[in-house]
């Protein structure tokens, strides 16, 4: 699956509570003739250029070579599957290849508006060509393909070929609605309603919406988490970066036409149901318990997310393409009630993990924690009692504690980042105080931010759990306390998200303009290690990396210009003294132990099953074809969930005679808490890993303890840890 930097009309969100109707129902066509850059246009043009040139942390001059890019980034965000534009458009585009630059420099946007409008035009005549389509006879006895990844093939040379590409466009559309037993007469109406439906769309885009696309083609040409907010876009990512939402809880992203969820947050209504999952896609919405499902596959981002939005306590419906089933496949209808996302539930959680060990348990305290926080307005007002990260994290140490834990596991999968204050201040809990990690900007200067924990909070074995969507903050926490040899890192090598952001109010510098500037969101700094190491593009690697799939278009490195890894100089610190042999010991244990695992392969068979119908570009037209494909998927998905719960001591599925609204239902094995311990295999075997360290042979780990925490070097730069808030996503 496409990553969401690489699909410049993507725009991420999350979905949060506003006032109105559906905007786009009513929102009338743009006149071709008023597509062209306005005043405010021309202004915002200059200042992020000028921005980009003087503070983006990656100086890349505004020449010809970076003009090529940029071209080509904007055409494929107008058209990533090729399947509107023929190689004649593209020709003409290709005049401009080492103009853009300068079209930029002098804020003269109007060739590249001109771009957009040819696209308009294209896609009015596909949009004619396809709903007659559908009034055709189409033969699915007839053994050929789709190909739904055009990303990479080559332009379509005529319109012919163009024909032939949407004529199997629309074969496929009426077949995957056919094997979701639609009846004949609502395929026609559902297809030639989705096909005017992107018209329409597309023609309400005005000279705003334009404008942000060609600008982020620019910006992303620098590195992929530059981008520029028109003004309705930084509304939204104002309710994003808020701590109270209202709505489902979910972060969207635009890929081929289809709206797919990028993360699902604690704490939301759709984490809550346990029925809405990352890289999910959303096919259809319907109001309420028994409102009409409306088709959404190729709107807009924006307005999928309209459709979304609703007050607190009302329901929405959402048909939903599960996560690793190829396109066309079944899908399941989930309902889920918007309601405003809590903080309880999004901060940290202990809990006591009982590992097998002999004739008897070992206990293991949990600590989940899914973001990095803190209540900044509540400290700010003087609240004594304010939440944060550390302070719970702390709370619950002493919990589990009482409890009679031998060691801690701090569980960061999934989790994104947050404030940079608390994550230092975490670290501090677990090796007093210190630098945590060092922060260089544009000019090369080095910022050395320190823990000022006065004393260690808890002293015995410690195990850190990630994955490949532990990112920023957490591997700030996780490469510290592996750079110190505080404790073991084990799970998957993550995100490697080593960058800080910057977010540019562009109306400040011009109140003439009203608010119509937008924001600009710039790279300005990167983080490294005290070891020195960046966490950029490589991320932690692990000490004990647990099997799984290698998939090389997830993370940092998976993204267009992403900055590569770099070093600089590390801080003065003393780490603690351990063995490596006994790492190497435990890391043989596991090894042993997941090979004859069989939840463990169970669910590293799933993981590969669905990495492989991600990596699938084309698809059958043939329908027995495509039908058995789709049983056989189905019946091997649920052997491996069986297998999964048999290992475990729980009963096994119902055989799989359900339809997927009959499943969606089935709440005996739909709540999230039923599946929590019992069937977080990755979980189970981190306990395995820290009861192995615990009781091998050897020197046993020198803990710190407070004295030596309290005497332990600062290096680089002496000042404070920041107290102002600052997130790292």
């Amino acid at each position: 699956m496409r990553h969401p930097a690489r699909s410049l009309l993507s725009l991420t969100l999350l979905l949060s509570l506003l006032s109105g109707a559906v905007a786009w129902a009513n929102a009338p066509m743009v006149p071709l003739e008023d597509l062209k850059p306005l005043p405010e246009h021309r202004r915002a043009t200059r200042l992020t250029t000028h921005v980009i040139s003087n503070y983006h942390y990656r100086n890349v001059p505004l020449d010809d070579a970076l003009s090529k890019k940029i071209l080509t980034r904007y055409i494929d965000a107008l058209d990533p599957a090729r399947s509107y534009f023929t190689q004649a458009d593209i020709d003409e585009f290709n005049q401009h290849a080492t103009r853009v630059d300068d079209y930029l420099r002098s804020s003269s946007l109007n060739p590249l508006f001109e771009m957009f409008v040819r696209f308009r035009e294209r896609l009015r005549e596909r949009v004619d060509y396809a709903v007659k389509a559908v009034d055709g006879k189409f033969d699915f006895n007839v053994d050929e393909s789709f190909d739904f990844d055009r990303k990479d093939a080559p332009w379509p040379k005529t319109t012919a070929e163009l024909d032939e590409l949407w004529r199997k466009r629309v074969k496929n559309d009426i077949l995957s609605l056919k094997l979701a037993g639609k009846p004949q007469k609502e395929i026609g109406d559902t297809l030639k309603n989705r096909y005017n439906g992107l018209y329409r769309r597309t023609a309400q885009l005005n000279s705003e919406d334009v404008f942000q696309t060609l600008i982020n083609a620019y910006t992303t040409s620098i590195d992929p988490h530059t981008s520029y907010f028109s003004p309705r876009t930084s509304e939204n990512f104002k309710i994003r970066m808020s701590l109270s939402l209202e709505g489902i809880g979910a972060v969207l992203q635009s890929d081929n036409e289809l709206t797919v969820v990028r993360e699902v947050v604690t704490g939301g209504p759709a984490e809550m149901s346990g029925k809405l999952h990352a890289d999910d896609r959303i096919v259809g919405i319907g109001q309420d318990d028994k409102g009409p499902v409306v088709d959404v596959i190729g709107w807009r981002l924006d307005d999928v997310v309209d459709l979304i939005r609703g007050p607190k306590n009302s329901v929405v419906r959402l048909q939903v393409l599960p996560k690793g089933t190829a396109l066309g496949g079944p899908t399941t209808m989930v309902a889920i009630t918007r309601n405003t996302i809590q903080l309880d539930e999004q901060a940290a959680k202990g809990s006591v993990l009982e590992v097998k060990r002999g004739n008897g348990v070992a206990k293991i305290g949990v600590i989940t924690l899914p973001t990095f926080y803190m209540d900044f307005e509540a400290r700010s007002a003087g609240d004594e009692n304010y939440r944060s990260t550390t302070r719970d994290v702390r709370k619950i140490i002493g919990e589990l504690t009482a409890k009679g834990v031998e060691g801690l596991v701090i569980d960061l999968r999934a989790n994104g980042g947050g404030s940079l204050s608390e994550a230092t201040e975490l670290t501090g809990l677990f090796i007093g105080p210190g630098p945590v990690v060092q922060v260089r900007d544009s000019q090369g200067r080095v910022q050395v931010e320190r823990s000022t924990e006065p004393e260690v909070a808890y002293k015995g074995p410690l195990m850190v759990l990630v994955d490949r969507n532990s990112a920023s903050a957490s591997e700030i926490f996780a490469g510290a306390i592996q750079d110190y040899h505080r404790g073991m890192v084990v799970g998957e090598p993550t995100f490697g998200k080593g960058t800080v952001q910057n977010l540019v109010d562009l109306n400040r510098f011009d109140q003439s303009m009203n608010g119509k500037l937008g924001q600009l969101k710039a790279t300005i700094a990167q983080f490294f290690r005290v070891s020195g190491s960046s966490t950029q593009f490589k991320g932690v690697e692990p000490d004990i990396g647990f099997p799984t799939v290698d998939d090389e278009d997830h993370g940092e490195r998976s993204l267009d210009n992403a900055l590569p890894w770099a070093a600089i100089d590390p801080a003065r610190f003393t780490p603690v003294n351990f063995s490596p042999a006994r790492i190497d010991s435990v890391r043989a244990l596991h090894e042993k132990r997941v090979a004859s695992d069989t939840a463990f392969q169970a669910l590293l068979a799933s993981e590969r099953a669905m990495y492989d119908a991600q990596q699938q570009h084309s698809l059958s037209l043939r329908e027995d074809k495509r039908r058995a494909e789709h049983d056989k998927a189905r019946t091997e998905q649920r052997e491996r969930e069986n297998q999964i719960r048999v290992a475990r001591g729980l009963p096994p599925l119902p055989a799989d005679q359900l339809t997927p609204e009959d499943e969606e239902e089935d709440d005996e094995f739909s709540k999230p808490d039923e599946k929590d311990k019992a069937l977080d295999v990755v979980l189970t075997e981190a306990g395995n890993v820290l009861t192995d360290w615990i009781h091998s042979d050897g020197t046993e780990q020198r803990l710190v303890d407070n004295e030596s925490a309290k005497r332990a070097p600062g290096g680089g730069v002496t000042q404070p840890a920041r107290q102002t808030p600052a997130e790292v996503r």
